[in-house]
């Protein structure tokens, strides 16, 4: 009998340290699954690889997600003006045929400060995705506010067109890690269709540049014409969130980055200042 009782503790014994440790293998299996979902989630988080963009157009992988090339940046801030004050009353071509008969831009209505509303061009708006979305909206107001009417008009004798012309970019100016400063020279010239009639407005801008992460469109395959062309204007990974009013000491051929400071804030209707 006490064999017997001997016998029954053993194997109870050997039933407990099996249960024991089959419920901390359990639970061992438990905490790893946790780690590696843990490991996933940083992944799917994880910004994608940062790439420079060159002169020449060829991409080249990049440790610094903050750094950008130069020149880059100024390309990035021409070709972000240009499209924002070139207004044609038509739209870019998307197709053969549209070269040869172009469709007419019919704008994008933009509340002013006033509390009006104005068009401003379709490239302007979709340009102004190159923007901070914290500066992007009062841009626009100001934007609405410089379109003349007449951009818009189906009448050749009335209708008018706007043209950026650029004299000169500085180099970018670092002043915080991912933050530049860069000056711009340029001319809007507005004039009239028929008759040639110019108006020349001197556009002398500071615009402070920060770079910025991008996602691709998720529906690159399905997307409009207008989706791709907003996601386009995000593959710099950069944009501007502020733009000042650029003083000039003397004539912009003959400047260096010395030469040139800020205008006062906010003394004028067109210094775009936040």
């Amino acid at each position: 009998m006490v064999r017997l009782l001997e016998k029954r503790q053993r194997t109870a014994s050997v039933l407990t340290i099996f249960a024991i440790a089959s419920f901390s293998l359990h639970i061992l299996v438990l905490l790893l699954f946790l780690f590696q979902g843990i490991n996933i989630r940083q992944l799917s988080l994880r910004k994608s690889p940062n790439f420079v963009q060159l002169i020449d157009g060829k991409p080249v992988a990049n440790i610094d997600d903050l750094a950008r090339d130069p020149e880059a940046i100024r390309q990035f801030i021409s070709k972000t003006m240009i499209s924002m004050f070139s207004w044609s009353g038509t739209l870019p071509a998307q197709t053969i045929e549209e070269l040869a008969n172009p469709k007419s831009d019919l704008g994008i209505l933009i509340q002013t400060p006033q509390g009006s509303s104005q068009k401003i061009s379709t490239t302007s708006w979709i340009a102004s995705f190159a923007l901070s979305e914290d500066f992007r909206k009062g841009f626009l107001s100001t934007v609405a506010e410089m379109t003349p009417p007449e951009v818009f008009s189906e009448n050749p004798n009335q209708a008018m067109t706007s043209q950026l012309v650029i004299k000169r970019v500085y180099p970018p100016k670092q002043i915080a890690p991912g933050k530049w400063r860069v000056g711009m020279v340029a001319d809007l010239i507005q004039k009239n269709r028929v008759g040639g009639a110019k108006l020349i407005t001197p556009f002398n801008k500071d615009f402070l540049v920060r770079a910025t992460d991008y996602f691709a469109n998720p529906q690159a395959d399905n997307g409009t014409n207008l989706q791709k062309a907003i996601y386009s204007v995000r593959t710099d990974r950069l944009e501007i969130y502020e733009i000042r009013n650029l003083c000039l000491l003397d004539g912009y051929n003959n400047l260096n980055e010395d030469k040139f400071r800020q205008c006062g804030s906010g003394q004028t209707s067109d210094s775009f200042i936040r």
